[in-house]
């Protein structure tokens, strides 16, 4: 009997996702394990596997279908890539019950066949459409959402004359499912490409305009040098990665400084939920990650009680699993207050976007040998600008330049981070 290749649950208020690709395709032979087809959700994709040996079959949705938790969009049967068995207790269509006539070399279904997709009977049921009368275009006269999509398209038109249901009836695209096609040419004849835009980067888009649209956010800027950072870090990377296995960068700096910060101003800690604010007693720091898809901010869960070695562990571990496309939803949800470095890629300044229902989010950016006053001499320091981006609704300007100040003290006296960080 068939197994039936679902599209899992994925977790808190994940309820349908996209198909990314196929990774095999109809009639293939799979192994035990074998990634059969890559999901898209809003936040990680997620990869569906195999949980047989056998031949996938009746592959029900094509990339860029939106499915729901649940759906079955495949079968993996045995055999040697013929269509899937029928489902438990019906009977082959070429030996029970009586087919109904087919058009242009479709194969005939019966009403209770399992070459019908569930999306397909769903919509038929909602349309009050016998599936006897419609015919299957799909792998071997599978009968799929277009199909019942081209029925009731075709049976609303306006017709010359009743059709009758035994009659072949010439399968008909469904107007809502067309082909992509390029762009009318230009009369320079330049090309153009069009790219589906992932599940992921939908959301991002959606999201940052929600961000700059739901929230009061203002930017304000400092700077921090940088100077005993770069000593320390250079004392102690060799010592440091000797005895914890990892490296010594700037972000644990970062953290462990924004962490004292927030203790100092616990509104930046916090959000809003309808006519309450909510503050935070525990730091939970995203530390945004440019992946290939697009930015994914992984949580660095109670910060404030990691050394500098495990927040240096926990962040190398979440950069790599985003990297990978392995970030688990529990990993990516619940952050505080957000880090993001424009730096790594060059950037001098910015302004980061609130990353929602937060209210804060610091930028750092690229460490540049500027010349700088100090004791009323001029000299050649490494300085690096940063941004803060915050809600006005609950954090008042005075606040933010506070808790910025706060940040850039803690940065320049890292000594200090052991006590405050």
């Amino acid at each position: 009997m068939p197994v039936e290749v679902r599209v899992p649950a994925f977790g808190e208020s994940i309820v349908e996702a996209t198909i990314g690709r196929w990774l095999k395709s109809d009639g293939d032979k799979v192994a035990y394990g074998d990634p059969l087809v890559e999901l898209e959700t809003d936040k990680v994709n997620v990869e569906i596997t195999a949980e047989q040996d056998g031949v996938l079959q009746n592959i029900a949705n094509k990339e860029g279908d939106t499915v729901s938790v649940g759906d079955v969009i495949a079968y993996l049967g045995e055999g040697d890539g013929a269509a899937a068995a029928p489902a438990s207790g019906a009977m082959p269509a070429a030996l029970g019950g009586h087919a109904a006539p087919v058009a242009n070399g479709a194969a005939p279904v019966q009403e209770d066949d399992a070459t019908i997709t569930p999306i397909a009977r769903k919509l038929a049921e909602e349309n009050k459409v016998d599936l006897k009368l419609v015919t299957g275009t799909g792998p071997n006269g599978k009968i799929g959402k277009e199909d019942v999509t081209a029925y009731i398209a075709k049976q609303a038109a306006p017709a010359p004359k009743p059709v009758e249901a035994p009659k072949a009836v010439a399968p008909v695209t469904p107007p809502a499912v067309k082909p992509a096609t390029p762009a009318p040419s230009t009369s320079t004849g330049r090309a153009e490409e069009r790219v589906r835009m992932s599940r992921r980067r939908q959301t991002i888009a959606t999201r940052l305009v929600e961000a700059q649209h739901t929230a009061a956010m203002l930017t304000t800027f400092n700077e921090v040098d940088m100077t005993a950072i770069m000593e320390i870090r250079k004392r102690r990377k060799d010592s440091f990665k000797e005895k914890f296995g990892v490296g010594l960068g700037f972000m644990s700096f970062f953290t462990k400084a924004v962490v004292g910060a927030l203790k100092a101003f616990p509104y930046l800690n916090a959000e809003i939920q309808d006519t309450e604010i909510v503050l935070k007693k525990y730091y939970d720091i995203g530390i945004a990650v440019g992946a290939e898809e697009g930015l994914v901010v992984p949580v660095v869960r109670d910060a404030d009680r990691l050394s500098f070695a495990g927040i240096e562990k926990e962040i190398g571990s979440l950069a790599g699993k985003a990297r990978e496309g392995k970030l688990t939803l529990a990993e990516l949800q619940g952050g505080t207050f957000t880090i993001t470095n424009g730096g790594i890629f060059g950037s001098l300044m910015s302004t980061p976007i609130l990353n929602a229902p937060q209210v804060g989010i610091l930028g750092m950016h690229k460490i540049q040998e500027r010349a700088m006053v100090v004791g009323g001499e001029i000299v050649i320091r490494p300085m690096m600008y940063l941004a803060l981006s915050y809600d006005h609704r609950i954090v008042d300007g005075s606040e933010a330049v506070r808790f910025l100040v706060k940040v850039k003290d803690l940065l320049e006296d890292p000594e200090s981070l052991l006590l405050e960080g």
